[in-house]
């Protein structure tokens, strides 16, 4: 229920993007932040991240499968989101995000294809009646294997990726500028926003990886490529420094400047966003990780146990502190009126259609696919499991 301080317009009573909108770019970032993740090495051959390429990649596909639901559950008539690829406008921010989404799609099934088509065709010698069948078809009825084959797979993933790179760039890129073109917004309008959104991106790609790889491993009790997570922490630490430093930078800008924008601004801040914004985002989920990756980076004899349950507590506090900068970002744009004499409010529902549970169960469904995608798709190599 909203409710509203000041002198707010009668049309901007009800916020129109709710968090079906927030979590949009959350698991859009989601899905680039894996997928640069999996081509630092099969693009740039960073052998410390071989253990994990193809867990990141699997990841990135799992998340882009419902990177759109959340839209589509936020449309009124979500069949109506097909009109933007057989009617495309050019024009329309909306028709080149459906384009770039498509391409990006086609992008990774065939990386995953050709990354796993030797363990296809495995699979396809050794089962039998239906699951015969379908691997058949998984390989295209082409089950030869040999050196040539492994070079030319190995050649077109290296194309494929460095492809993908820039492609998923624009992907959540182009997130960040829906939201900085709408200069009516004094919270969004800024040339900045969409380069706080790719680097926010990766962290969160980063932070999901390691979250998940550090859960996995210790409750299979599976040995840790140690190698990777600290690699992999390190980036975290270092890209994660970057994209705080640009939100802070960009609204040190504004403060500095002292125009009427910063006014309004300074109110959003100190009021309707100052829990969320100042004490949790900023407070608790960004400075609280920096000291702990901090730690994990800079202190050489750390315990390898203690150092891991660090790495992993900074990862999940990350995961949070970008889901409530995507929530800050696009509930509190909305909560200034153009008035700018007036605020309005918002939270969520329980059992609406966009409500908390709606938004709770579109988070937890990629995470469910990617654990079925392992039964498929295997993450991990069987060397790595300690006896």
């Amino acid at each position: 229920m909203e409710s509203f301080n000041g002198f707010v317009f009668p049309n901007e009573l009800h916020i129109t993007w709710t968090v079906m909108i927030v979590l949009y770019p959350y698991i859009t970032g989601m899905v680039a932040g894996a997928f640069i993740v999996s081509s630092f090495y099969h693009v740039f051959g960073m052998e410390k991240l071989k253990p994990i390429a193809k867990y990141a990649l699997v990841s990135s596909f799992a998340f882009l499968c419902f990177a759109t639901v959340p839209l589509l559950n936020h449309l009124g008539r979500p069949e109506r989101a097909f009109n933007i690829l057989i009617t495309p406008n050019f024009n329309s921010a909306m028709s080149g995000f459906g384009f770039v989404y498509m391409t990006y799609m086609v992008i990774v099934v065939l990386e995953i294809w050709f990354s796993y088509r030797e363990e296809f065709v495995n699979r396809y010698n050794n089962s039998q009646g239906i699951l015969k069948f379908i691997y058949g078809i998984l390989i295209l009825r082409n089950s030869n294997v040999n050196e040539n084959t492994r070079k030319y797979d190995k050649k077109l993933i290296v194309i494929l990726g460095g492809i993908g790179i820039p492609v998923a760039c624009i992907l959540h890129g182009y997130v960040g500028f829906l939201f900085g073109s709408i200069k009516a917004n004094l919270w969004w309008s800024t040339p900045l926003m969409f380069i706080i959104f790719i680097f926010s991106a990766i962290v969160s790609g980063l932070a999901v990886l390691i979250f998940l790889y550090l859960f996995v491993h210790w409750k299979r009790k599976i040995k840790i490529n140690q190698d990777s997570i600290d690699l992999m922490a390190k980036w975290l630490w270092g890209f994660m420094i970057i994209a705080v430093t640009l939100e802070l930078m960009e609204l040190l800008s504004i403060s500095y400047e002292r125009t009427e924008k910063w006014a309004v601004l300074q109110q959003l801040i100190g009021g309707k966003l100052k829990i969320s914004y100042v004490y949790l985002q900023i407070g608790l989920f960004s400075i609280v990780p920096f000291l702990l990756l901090s730690i994990t980076t800079l202190w050489k004899n750390i315990n390898i146990n203690l150092k891991n349950f660090l790495i992993w507590l900074s990862s999940g506090m990350l995961l949070l502190q970008v889901l409530f900068m995507r929530w800050n970002v696009v509930i509190g744009g909305q909560l200034v009126s153009k008035s700018m004499r007036g605020f309005t409010e918002y939270f969520p529902g329980v059992y609406d259609k966009e409500g908390l549970i709606v938004s709770f169960l579109l988070i937890i469904i990629p995470f469910i696919l990617l654990r079925a995608f392992d039964k498929v798709f295997p993450f991990f190599e069987k060397k790595s499991i300690s006896n």
